[in-house]
């Protein structure tokens, strides 16, 4: 019997990984004859840099950038050299998670420190580069991270603009003419799970703006600045930015990888999925052994699980859900495709003794699940 297990974390209390040990370990004891292949996955959020190391097998790299105040810190990216490939969190050197929340400002943050860290990478040899653009503490569009790589964007009197959202609104002009040149021989995929455009009532500074530290009036004027600064992207690179999907992610860095990079967007869970080589892996499987936190509606929008779901439709493959909680019927839960599905909230005195024991009650989980298997 052949059994995948692609779990996502739960979070605070689970890493995909550990999920996968613990599982493996029990399905062995329990099940003869059994092949268990580990593909721990993750959607673009926390955690996904240690299993995309999983399947890259990178090395960490730790480099001098900006935060997104300009003061210098240290940050870390992933790069394998046998594949050339970097994989680079965005929020290591421009997310909020290195601010105090009364430090949020995102009309004077700076990508500047990503495109350092890209700047690393490709004078690495690096010939591909996965770019996460989750957590982001900035609104500036990419320029931060544009100006790292050798664009200038200047002002009506050809003065050079300090890379921030504030000034979104004084670009005049985008130079291109030291833009460093191995930037066109290497290929960017960037991890994007929001389809919002990039300006109005949908895009970057009223939906995301409030959550980094923008007030109302601040709003007004990054919304402005992106409105302003599209036309200048549209005309320079012959696009309607507006139109792209999940151009208003980050603060405007999805139409920023785009056109600054020449950027691929894709969903987080497709690109691991993709780096896992999962439809390959998966073919004659009995089982697909999933899980995450919360099994809910959210589930359906583009989260681990319908990834993996997606995937075991394709092959015809049984799926079993192993989660924190589950918050959907029996009902629900088939029209998903899940044959089998059980939760750690289940077994579990409470939230927090469910939290603290995860591995504990995940081990009974698969004991049960092994138990039907057998029958």
């Amino acid at each position: 019997m052949k059994i995948i297990l692609a779990p996502d974390k739960f979070k605070n209390s689970l890493t995909g990984l550990q999920f996968c040990e613990v599982v493996q370990k029990r399905l062995e004891q329990s099940i003869k004859n059994v092949e268990v292949i580990k593909l721990p996955l993750a959607d673009g959020g926390d955690g996904t840099i240690d299993v995309i190391n999983f399947y890259l097998e990178g090395e960490p790299v730790k480099v001098n950038v900006s935060n997104p105040f300009f003061k210098t810190i240290q940050a870390t990216y992933l790069y394998t050299e046998q594949q050339k490939i970097a994989f680079i969190e965005m929020a290591e050197a421009s997310g909020v998670k290195l601010l105090e929340k009364e430090d949020f400002d995102c009309l004077h943050s700076t990508t500047l420190g990503t495109g350092q860290l890209i700047l690393d990478a490709i004078k690495k040899g690096a010939k591909e580069i996965i770019l996460g653009i989750g957590g982001s503490a900035t609104n500036d569009c990419g320029i931060g991270m544009a100006t790292a790589l050798g664009y200038r964007f200047l002002d009506k009197d050809n003065n050079v603009v300090k890379p921030i959202g504030k000034n979104l609104a004084l670009i005049n002009k985008i130079d291109d003419t030291n833009v460093l040149p191995e930037l066109k021989h290497v290929a960017f995929k960037i991890a994007c799970d929001v389809s919002n455009p990039l300006h109005g009532e949908n895009g970057a500074a009223y939906v995301y703006a409030p959550q980094k530290g923008a007030s109302p009036k601040d709003v007004l004027v990054l919304d402005k600045g992106l409105k302003h600064f599209s036309k200048h992207i549209d005309n320079h690179f012959n696009i309607d930015s507006q139109s792209i999907s999940g151009a208003g992610a980050a603060g405007g860095m999805g139409v920023g990888s785009v056109v600054f990079l020449g950027g691929n967007l894709q969903s987080g869970i497709q690109l691991v999925l993709e780096l896992a080589k999962f439809n390959t892996k998966v073919k004659n499987a009995d089982w697909i052994i999933t899980g995450e936190g919360k099994l809910d509606q959210q589930t359906l929008s583009g989260k681990t699980i319908q990834g993996v779901l997606n995937i075991a439709q394709k092959h015809q493959i049984k799926t079993a859900a192993f989660c924190g909680s589950v918050d959907l019927s029996e009902p629900a839960l088939k029209t998903l495709g899940v044959s089998y599905a059980d939760a750690v909230i289940n077994y579990a005195k409470n939230i927090d003794d469910a939290m603290k024991n995860s591995s504990k009650y995940l081990d009974e989980i698969t004991l049960k699940f092994s138990e039907v298997i057998n029958d």
